[in-house]
């Protein structure tokens, strides 16, 4: 399929067609476009897959829980094991 490239000059006579202008061919797909195709289906299915998972919670997305749990206390072993400096010591 053509279409026109430019529009047709005031002094250029009329084709047999009724057409004016210069005509190209239409460009080609190629691998990119592909490429374009496979990542448009990746995204749809993971939109897919987000309702699904969704749908698991009703479309809840707000922590039911108020108070976070409890720090857990330091065992003999990781208090052991800081001292003889096999675990790294972190300072929140």
């Amino acid at each position: 399929m053509s279409r026109p490239r430019s529009a047709p000059r005031a002094s250029a006579p009329a084709r047999a067609g009724g057409r004016p202008g210069v005509f190209v061919q239409a460009p080609r797909s190629d691998i990119y476009v592909a490429m374009l195709g496979v990542a448009l289906g990746a995204m749809i299915l993971g939109c897919v897959l987000m309702v699904l998972i969704l749908q698991r919670y009703e479309f809840q997305t707000k922590v039911s829980a108020t108070t976070p749990p409890a720090a857990a206390a330091p065992t003999a072993l990781t208090a052991v094991g800081e001292k003889s400096g096999i675990l790294p010591t972190v300072h929140l």
